[in-house]
């Protein structure tokens, strides 16, 4: 029985660092992603936090708008066209978020370009995981790892930083905002600076039920065997058919969760295209056409689809793309339509309706307001939909932007104009000096 050398594979995945359009790409993402991540929090509107989830107030701002927690409809509207934008676009293009957008993958680049400046390129971290621990060793992993938990601290800062003002958290962190903090930063350098490559693997959902969002058409980083296969070195006197592989194995030592691409499409592959560009890189070495490995899909492989149309007009893309549009254009007009005054009214409880010195039938409501803009209202009601109904006194109101504050109202009705039983009311608070900013609410009025 022969015995064949079994290759010795480092536990951890150190990836080789790639050269390219699509590496650019990657780190023009990282670079985006983290500077909306960083530098948000800072940004200040009118005064105040520009972008701040305050979950204690129950009011969400977004630069000029303000959202309430009668306003959360929009944050579902919003999710749902995540959702339905991630199925989209994997339909399209396979898990290209996950290679370029996810946090985790992000994160994870970030963790290995400390790792790389501080312990050395792939040959040499692979060196130093063999290595027996010295005094060099160690010094370099606490410096790494060091480095990884200040960064991790410091994104947990600024995640607290989005939901608790961030210029009070300077100098000052305790109770839940340390917790929130410290627990943020914990579970970024466990899952980027250690894990890694594992979450794509073995706890990423996403992975698994990728495959079915997936068909024929679908674009997912391929590896074209008709062109490639036989792989071999480059020989000037080999006589054999050879393929344009040249088995040099950069297209594994690239990849960040460590997959041979040249297996077919894999659920560990993220797209990342971290393959394409160290292959296009070997192809220009050696005369060849770059595209050995690409962004392609199996109806192209196989020579079946001509035409890029054929990608976006499949029946699952256009529906996504339809649902996408609904969800879309209805959340743009609710926000269009969204006034900067909110209120609701709700009837006396104390009484139903009383007579007047006057002979006139009277019913209270109490009025509940919200100013959600950046502007001081000054505020005064009027009564419409019962002839003859007026308010008992005139009432203003000044109200501060982002504050609520609750009216009591006395409406008054001539006995001639009211009907026995319930008849429909309508109270308007509108601004004195801000022209078209009102809002209006219907309730009843009760006669005898």
């Amino acid at each position: 029985m022969s015995s064949r050398a079994i290759p010795i594979v480092p536990i951890k995945i150190h990836p080789r660092l790639p050269r390219g359009r699509f590496h650019n790409g990657r780190v023009a993402m990282v670079l985006l992603t983290q500077l909306l991540f960083f530098v948000t929090p800072w940004l200040t509107w009118h005064g105040r936090q520009a972008v701040l989830f305050d979950f204690p107030g129950s009011r969400f701002h977004l630069f000029g708008l303000t959202l309430l927690p009668q306003d959360f409809v929009y944050l579902a509207a919003l999710l749902i066209f995540c959702a339905i934008a991630l199925f989209w676009w994997t339909a399209l293009a396979g898990r290209l978020w996950c290679g370029f957008s996810c946090p985790q993958t992000v994160y994870s680049q970030i963790m290995v370009w400390i790792e790389r400046a501080i312990e050395g390129d792939r040959k040499a971290r692979i060196a130093l995981d063999a290595a027996p621990w010295s005094a060099k060793k160690l010094a370099l992993r606490s410096a790494s790892h060091g480095t990884m938990i200040a960064f991790s601290l410091a994104t947990g800062f600024t995640f607290v930083g989005w939901f608790v003002p961030v210029r009070e958290l300077v100098g000052h962190v305790d109770g839940w905002p340390l917790f929130w903090l410290l627990f943020y930063a914990a579970f970024t350098y466990l899952l980027a600076g250690l894990l890694r490559e594992k979450v794509c693997l073995f706890m990423c959902p996403y992975a698994r039920f990728q495959g079915v969002m997936f068909d024929k058409d679908t674009l997912v980083v391929s590896y074209d065997a008709q062109r490639g296969e036989p792989r071999g070195g480059l020989k000037k006197d080999a006589t054999a058919p050879r393929g344009d592989c040249v088995d040099c194995g950069l297209c594994v030592q690239v990849c960040p969760t460590g997959i041979d691409i040249r297996r077919g499409l894999q659920y560990e592959c993220i797209n990342c295209a971290a393959c394409i560009d160290a292959c296009d890189e070997v192809m220009d070495k050696i005369g060849a056409p770059r595209g050995l490995i690409r962004f392609s899909s199996e109806n192209r492989l196989a020579g079946k689809v001509d035409s890029a149309r054929r990608l976006l007009l499949r029946p699952r893309v256009a529906v996504y793309g339809a649902l996408m549009g609904v969800v879309g254009i209805a959340t743009a007009y609710g926000f269009a339509t969204r006034a900067p005054l909110e209120m609701n009214v709700l009837r006396d409880r104390a009484f139903l309706v009383r007579e007047t010195p006057e002979g006139w039938l009277e019913n209270g409501y109490t009025a509940n307001l919200v100013n959600t803009g950046d502007e001081t209202l000054i505020l005064r009601f009027r009564v419409d939909g019962l002839p003859g109904a007026k308010l008992a006194e005139p009432t203003i109101v000044t109200l501060a932007p982002e504050k609520s504050a609750s009216v009591m109202l006395r409406v008054d009705a001539p006995p001639e104009a009211v009907q026995r039983g319930s008849q429909p009311l309508r109270i308007v608070a509108e601004s004195v000096d801000e022209a078209g900013v009102s809002v209006g609410e219907k309730t009843s009025f009760i006669g005898e």
